[in-house]
This record gives structure tokens, sequence and C-alpha cells, in this order.
């Protein structure tokens, strides 16, 4: 076998020397002769590759690395397929798979934790499926965009409280609980630790139960750095009563939003008269804000010609995720970095995100999502 020297020198961050005791993985795959095969650690900072086989005949192989301090991830790739698995200690795990179906068609044996990180890998792609299945559905007009959120919402949502209940509160000390944290849906977290008070719960248990079995493991060190975030950015201030500021409300009865866009410039909700708003409160980094945003581009590139326009006011945490995301929108979109709590989201009666209000042209306030049954048709009544 081959071993990539460099890359088993910055993998000691991550795995003992390997003189001592080691973890050894075996299998084979078939219909793969003549094609690479990568053992790849998983690691806080990336992906570190360890050792290569090329593959021939029935396919098989075997791998031996150093024992990892605390649990960890890695992962065998054939081309741009994977297969994840953990270790916990000094353990032979078997893995046998198919090429052609790799990623979804592989046993293993000798692991109860990689067994389950399989069970999600197939339930995040089936997630993934049913959602790219809906947004299909919306640009051939077989459904509303009303329906493509309740039905988005619903499948995500569905989906997070199986992976709650079956794998992170159910178990939260093993690494599939960890991995369930970190799956993504169009490379967003399902579970969002810095937006989302219950998904910061779920990080807190996995956090907690880390920490007292590893507490100098790197990812302890992470995962309680990224719970103190989250609590801090969900933490609700203490209450207050709310008046709304006389410069907030207008003759025409829209309450005032002025926020800075990526590039720094105040942006006021009310400069925008004339046109149709659509205002949107948002958290772009949330599994469900990707088909959402793609949704509100399907509604822009039909009707901004017409005097459409969209006021996004994005609720994220994490300021710098917001600039990368909305740098190329070509509809007004702001942040305010109070999040959830913000005045504006309690003068606007937020309840949940994504939300949607239609406003006329003359600035007055017509319609809240909850209210709309069809979307664009109450968009086109108004141009």
């Amino acid at each position: 076998m081959k071993k990539i020297t460099l890359a088993a020198i910055t993998a000691l961050a991550i795995t003992a020397c390997s003189s001592g005791p080691q973890f050894r993985v075996d299998g084979d795959i078939s219909g793969a002769d003549g094609k690479m095969l990568y053992l790849e650690a998983s690691g806080l900072e990336g992906i570190v590759p360890l050792d290569s086989v090329k593959l021939s005949g029935d396919g098989s192989f075997t791998f031996k690395q150093a024992r990892p301090e605390s649990p960890e991830f890695y992962r065998l790739r054939v081309d741009d397929k994977v297969i994840n698995f953990s270790i916990d200690s000094i353990e032979t795990i078997k893995i046998k798979a198919p090429y052609a179906k790799l990623s979804t068609d592989y046993t293993v044996e000798g692991s109860v934790n990689s067994s389950r990180i399989k069970e999600l890998t197939l339930k995040q792609m089936q997630l993934q499926s049913g959602v790219d299945a809906l947004f299909k559905a919306l640009q051939a007009n077989k459904m509303t965009n009303d329906i493509f959120e309740d039905s988005l919402s619903s499948l995500i949502d569905g989906y997070k409280q199986d992976v709650k209940l079956h794998y992170i509160y159910s178990a939260p000390n093993t690494a599939a609980a960890y991995f369930a944290l970190f799956q993504k849906l169009n490379d967003y977290l399902i579970f969002d630790p810095l937006n989302n008070k219950e998904d910061v719960r779920c990080f807190a248990a996995v956090a907690t139960s880390l920490n007292n079995s590893f507490p100098h493991a790197d990812r302890s060190k992470n995962l309680y750095n990224i719970v103190i975030k989250g609590m801090k950015n969900t933490r609700k201030p203490q209450a207050k009563t709310l008046e709304i500021p006389e410069e907030k409300i207008v003759e025409t009865g829209v309450i005032e939003v002025a926020l800075r866009d990526v590039k720094g410039s105040v942006r006021k909700l009310t400069s925008l008269k004339g046109k149709v708003v659509l205002l949107d409160f948002s958290v772009f980094q949330s599994p469900g804000g990707a088909p959402h945003n793609l949704m509100l581009r399907d509604l822009f590139n039909k009707y901004s010609a017409q005097g459409l326009e969209i006021y996004q006011v994005s609720l994220d945490a994490d300021e710098h995720f917001w600039r990368s995301s909305a740098d190329k929108l070509p509809w007004t979109c702001v942040r305010d970095g109070n999040g959830v709590y913000s005045s504006v989201v309690s003068l606007y009666n937020v309840r949940q995100v994504p939300a949607v209000f239609l406003i006329n042209r003359n600035n007055e306030l017509k319609a809240r999502g909850e209210d709309i049954k069809d979307l664009e048709s109450a968009i086109k009544e108004l141009l």
C-alpha cells in the first residue's frame, strides 16, 4: 500500500502514534477493478488522506491505522463515492460494497455506530431527494409557493423529530449522535446550532455526554464552543414592554424597517414605495434557507419587470455566512444582528421563519403569509 507521508503527519492531530494500538478496516469493493480506494480521516479542519490501495481481482482491501484517542470519523472513497464510518477503539471493521452503489448498498460489520451512521446517511439522502422533488414540482407549476413552503417545512421537521428521538436524545454519548448533528441539506446544516433554540439543545446533549467521557478531545471542546455561541444567540432577552416608536410608523400604516445591506448601506423598506414588496424574514443558515430563496428567485424572475421587489431581512447569527450567501442576490437583502429577538421581528409579530408579508404600491401592508392561500396569485393581484 502507498503511504501518504505528508498527510499522515497532518493526521497526527487526529490519531495517536502509528507504533501504538491500531484499528483495522478490511473488506471488498466489487466491480472496481483498477480503481483507487482511499482511506481518509474526517477531521474538524476537513478531509485528511491517510492511505490508499489500487483495487484488483475481487476488490479486497485492508487498512490499518493508529487508534484515535477519542471517537473519530473516517471514510472510504472511490472516485466521488463515499462510505462514512466511525472508530471508537481498537476495532476491526469489515465493509463490503458494490462500486456502482458504493454509498448506499454497502454492509458494515463490527461497529454499531457505523451501522447507525449508514442509517442516517440513507435518511439524509431520502430527505434531499424529497426536497429536490418539491422544487422540481414548484418549477413545473405543479404546486403553489404556499404548498411548497408547507411541504418543505413538513419534510424537514419530520426528519429532525425522527433523528432527535432515535439517534440524538436516545444515545447522546455515541458517535452516531455526533454525526447526526452535522448532516447537511443543500450544503446547510439540518440542525442549526446558532439560530434555533431547540437545535442548540440537541448539540448541548451530545456535548455534555462527549465531554463526560472525553473532556480533553478537540471535538468535545469544539462542540462546547458551538453550544455556547448558540445559547448566546438564542437567549431570550429580559421581557420589556414593547413600544412602537412613532418614526417606525408611516402614514400608510406599514412599519418601517431600516437595516444595512451587504455593502453597509442603510436600506429603508418605505423607500420601495411604488413597488409591490414581498417582505421576507429568513435564516439563510438553515436547512430550508436555500430552497426558500430558490422559490423567491422564481417569483422575482417572473414578476420583477412588472414591479415586484423583495425586501429580505436575514436573522442569521453568522454575519459572514449571510454576507457570502446574500452577495449575489438580485433583491434588497439586509440583516438584523439581533436575530429572532429583534424589535422588527416583534413589531411584525413574526412567529416562525421564513415569514412573508405583502405590501402594495402605496406602502400599505396587505397580507401576511399565514393568511395567504396562494402567494403567487396574491402578488399578481397587487401588481
